[in-house]
């Protein structure tokens, strides 16, 4: 590095506390009202927008502040080649800790976990799986015990622990799992369940990392799987997205077969390409079909209720999208991957839902 730069560099750092003041926190607002399903109906959704960045973080509005920031991001883009602020570029899937108000989102090209700390007013990125080992694409997370932040890494191969605030704290399934994708912590049960999309089955690890027992092997029967990869979680239930068998596949913590969601076909209510999958507490069930566009809701009896989305950059609109989770007001984050953030929608009313009549999407194979 020469003069110039270790001087940029020195100047960058020194209005780096411009750059870490506390924001406020906000999703980035849309352009217009969206609800789902569309008026005349009653809406049970609303979008509320997005999460990008740094950018989620407004600073107080100071111009000089404003001025050095700018300034800030120009130096480090200049010295370290990053300029601009912090952005998710392809988030895979995420949680929300509803205790400490905490996102954490999976980003696989920025091979990081971003962590939006909504308390902080701050955005963080953690870029490393080991002391000397950085993450490649972790594309799975769940809180685990001990306020850990457990981290499945496709590309690495094993499942990464890492504390509150960052740190790693050790590594799990290394050597036995191949391709870690979806993975979910089972409080009560004490049970890690990992999706290994290469293995073609569900890891089921004990609180100490120690396997304990596999679910399904390669096939299309019940029970079986081709490339699992999103995993969910409720009411003592494992749901699992079986991608390239076009379903949801149902299990008790046994590991037995419980029921089957989804099949291949045109029709919106269809899973071509299941991805990310959640249940929320009144047992409604969130698929992300990646295929068309769209976040599909059903019930706990397999019907469809809803059909949110559909290709697009607009908001409320999608374009390869991932993971889905919950958090406990009501609120659904969807990982829209091509689009490089993550869409949040607002459930607005618990009165039942009539089953749809699932309609022809516009796009065909």
């Amino acid at each position: 590095m020469n003069v110039a730069r270790i001087c940029c560099a020195s100047f960058a750092l020194s209005l780096s506390a411009c750059a870490t003041t506390p924001g406020i926190y906000r999703l980035t607002p849309p352009a217009e009202v969206v609800v789902f399903p569309k008026p005349p109906d009653i809406a049970r959704y609303q979008y509320l927008g997005a999460l990008v960045g740094e950018s989620n973080f407004v600073r107080p509005d100071n111009a000089q502040q404003q001025r050095g920031l700018r300034l800030w991001y120009w130096l480090v883009g200049l010295v370290f080649g990053e300029e601009g602020p912090y952005t998710l570029a392809r988030p895979q899937t995420g949680i929300v800790d509803d205790h400490s108000g905490r996102i954490y989102v999976c980003d696989s090209a920025r091979g990081a976990v971003v962590v939006f700390d909504r308390a902080a007013g701050a955005l963080y990125h953690w870029d490393d799986a080991t002391p000397r080992q950085r993450f490649k694409t972790p594309v799975g997370i769940a809180l685990g015990p001990r306020n850990e932040i457990w981290v499945a890494d496709a590309e690495l191969g094993y499942v990464v622990r890492l504390n509150i605030q960052g740190e790693p704290q050790g590594e799990l399934g290394k050597g036995v799992l191949q391709r870690p994708v979806g993975i979910v912590w089972d409080a009560q049960g004490q049970r890690l369940y990992v999706a290994d999309a290469a293995v073609h089955a569900i890891f089921v690890f004990d609180a100490q990392g120690r396997e304990v027992s596999r679910v399904g092997k390669r096939g299309e029967q019940a029970g079986e799987f081709n490339a699992p990869t999103h995993l969910a979680f409720a009411r003592g239930e494992l749901y699992v997205s079986d991608s390239l068998n076009s379903r949801i596949q149902r299990f008790n913590t046994q590991g037995v077969w419980l029921s089957t969601l989804g099949r291949r076909g045109l029709n919106i209510g269809d899973l071509p390409r299941p991805k990310g999958v959640a249940v929320d507490a009144a047992g409604r069930v969130y698929v992300v079909e990646s295929y068309y566009d769209y976040l599909l809701v059903y019930d706990h009896e397999n019907r469809l209720l809803l059909a949110i989305g559909g290709s697009g950059t607009g908001g409320g609109q999608f374009n390869l999208p991932a993971g889905v989770w919950l958090d406990a007001t009501g609120k659904v984050y969807v990982a829209d991957m091509y689009n490089g953030r993550v869409e949040v929608f607002q459930f607005l009313d618990d009165a039942p839902v009539a089953p749809q009549s699932p309609p022809t999407p516009s796009k065909v194979p």
